[in-house]
């Protein structure tokens, strides 16, 4: 290291002389003028010049008293003597071409050569990997981003919400800050863990947190990194991140993504079965197996798609823990809106609780930006802080939409909308145990919504009861059953509760076993959801006769029938309600809870609805 600053010292030094010498040559080429021969001959008659210096070529002198702009030495090229008589006796100015100055001749000689060195080292730069590209030649060096342990100021104080997976990954920091103490009863500090979870969770976040909270430099890459048009390529990075762990270890190897690089292979057979990848991925098996734990070298990844991972990779002995990121309940939903606030000004009337309770399903990444549309909201508005109320527009916007002011609607759609959405919010307030509602709107928003309404939970579930079900499906079509009454014909606006209130009785049909008379069978037995994905988004094989396709579609067919004709009757029984609230929808555009009217309560069903034909 010492001789490679004396090397740098030495070549400043000699970069410094050459520019003294090339300033010097400039100062002198500055005294020097280059002249016509004609009035070097006039310098000559009226006895300017000193002395002279005569080649075949040019003439080179001195002036005996420098010139007024500051020149005491001149440059002519020379003329045939016979021939400047001539000239000078007809009157004829004349001048020959001056010898360039020899620091013109150097620069003529030296700059294309010194621009084709040029050329040719950036060119060199990009073939090796020395420029900012990488190089053609250095496609095989890992591009992992690294980060001292000075560089990352992430801690687990900053991560809320997951409080398990924190727990789980503590004995990789306390492992890697003493790998003495934790292996003094023989026990081993897992070679890799897998972050598990739907997107926006903080898997990413986790693992800079754990390289935050060792001190150790961090290794951070993505899994599509690795997988290039040149074959052999993805293995060589693998090896060469590793080398380079290996070098600073004790360290964290963080892969994002691992889905691109660890695709269970043969699932293409008809493609090939020994492709880029699947090299890529016996690389990494390789490294996984060959590292030496004790060293303190851990290898973290995260990916939402663990069903798509290759088995081997999973085993233990390579990936030996796999730590679920899930979205926080509300607890850990209060715990995250902490974290987020500190940059912003609250006010007094701003409940985070509240905020909690309202945003059920929102991942961590959903909450960071609830915080920052919030505090962009009360901006807008020239507020001093960050109210009740911005939150509140904030979820409205991420929920439902951008409000489409622009969006005009005729006085008989405005009129549809109303009663359509007045008929979802009375029959949630009339039906026991359904969601409180909490405001209603005609007022356009997102791509296609003309209306909204929105029900807030009062607590989080994660088990629903056939009963509970029938009511959401009750809720649901109760918008196109106010449109039945009031108009006798049906519109496109409940398309997507339609299609929804299908999804939850199929649900129950074909995942939940909730038909008495198909029995307890599941007939849908997906295995291929995405995390974060919706049900029923992929394709799959039907695994039962026709017969019992047939019943399955009376089944689903008789749900969503039932569920129709209650929530008619619900409105039918408050028709007169129905069109005083849809009125005074039509008037205000939005009301609250406490401004929509309540209709009377009624007795949840307890009986099963009938099959269909």
């Amino acid at each position: 290291m010492e001789g490679r600053q004396n090397l740098q010292m030495l070549l400043l030094f000699m970069m410094f002389l050459a520019l003294l010498m090339m300033h010097s040559c400039w100062q002198q080429a500055r005294q020097i003028e280059a002249i016509s021969y004609s009035q070097f001959q006039s310098y000559l008659e009226q006895g300017k010049i000193d002395s002279l210096v005569i080649s075949q070529d040019y003439i080179r002198g001195m002036f005996k008293q420098a010139t007024p702009e500051g020149h005491k030495e001149f440059v002519t090229s020379r003329v045939d003597p016979a021939f400047a008589g001539e000239l000078q006796r007809r009157g004829v100015a004349f001048s020959g071409e001056p010898a360039p100055g020899w620091v013109k001749q150097l620069v003529s000689w030296i700059a294309m050569p010194l621009v084709f060195v040029l050329i040719w080292t950036l060119f060199s730069r990009w073939i090796g990997g020395g420029g900012p590209g990488g190089g053609f030649l250095a496609v095989g060096k890992s591009k992992a981003k690294v980060y001292v342990e000075t560089g990352i100021k992430t801690t687990f104080q900053d991560v809320a919400g997951v409080d398990e997976a924190k727990t789980e990954l503590i004995e990789i920091v306390r492992f890697l800050k003493n790998p003495q103490e934790f292996g003094r009863l023989g026990a081993r500090v897992p070679k890799g863990a897998l972050l598990v979870g739907p997107p926006g969770t903080g898997k990413t976040l986790l693992a800079r947190a754990v390289a935050g909270e060792a001190e150790v430099p961090f290794f951070s890459t993505n899994g599509s990194e690795f997988v290039e048009m040149f074959v052999g390529v993805g293995a060589a990075r693998v090896r060469d991140l590793f080398e380079q762990a290996r070098r600073s270890a004790p360290a964290i190897i963080f892969i994002d993504e691992l889905d691109a690089l660890g695709r269970a292979r043969g699932i293409y057979p008809q493609i090939g079965g020994h492709d880029e990848k699947e090299q890529t991925l016996n690389q990494l098996l390789a490294e996984l197996d060959g590292f030496d734990p004790t060293v303190g070298l851990v290898l973290l990844a995260a990916t939402n798609r663990p069903e798509v991972l290759d088995p081997a990779l999973l085993r233990a002995g390579r990936f030996d823990r796999q730590i679920l990121v899930d979205r926080p309940d509300k607890s850990g939903r209060l715990q995250v809106l902490a974290i987020h606030v500190r940059r912003v000004t609250l006010a007094e009337d701003a409940d985070l609780d509240q905020v909690a309770a309202m945003t059920p399903g929102f991942t961590g990444a959903d909450l960071a930006n609830l915080v920052n549309e919030a505090a962009m909201v009360a901006t807008r508005r020239n507020a001093a802080a960050v109210g009740s109320e911005d939150f509140a527009a904030a979820i409205e916007r991420m929920v439902a939409g951008l409000e489409k002011k622009s969006r005009i609607l005729n006085p008989q759609e405005r009129k549809v909308v109303a009663y359509h959405e007045m008929g979802h919010a009375l029959v949630a307030m009339a039906i026991p145990g359904c969601d409180p509602v909490q405001k209603v709107s005609i007022i356009p928003r997102g791509i296609a919504a003309l209306g909204y309404t929105i029900q807030r939970p009062t607590e989080d579930r994660f088990l629903m009861s056939r009963h509970e079900l029938e009511n959401k499906m009750t809720v649901l079509l109760a918008g196109r059953a106010a449109e039945s009454l009031i108009f006798g014909e049906l519109s496109t606006g409940a398309a997507d509760d339609l299609a929804k209130a299908t999804d939850i009785a199929r649900g129950m049909v074909m995942r939940y076993g909730m038909d008495a008379k198909l029995g307890p069978i599941a007939y849908d037995t997906e295995s291929g959801q995405f995390l974060g994905q919706q049900e029923g988004a992929f394709w799959a094989p039907r695994r039962f006769s026709e017969d019992t396709a047939r019943r399955i579609d009376c089944a689903v067919r008789g749900l969503t029938v039932t569920a129709f004709d209650r929530a008619t009757a619900i409105l039918q029984r408050d028709l007169r309600l129905l069109q005083i609230a849809a009125a005074l929808l039509l008037e205000r555009e939005t009301l609250t809870t406490a401004e929509i009217p309540r209709p009377a309560r009624v007795e949840e069903m307890v009986d099963a609805p009938e099959e269909g034909p």
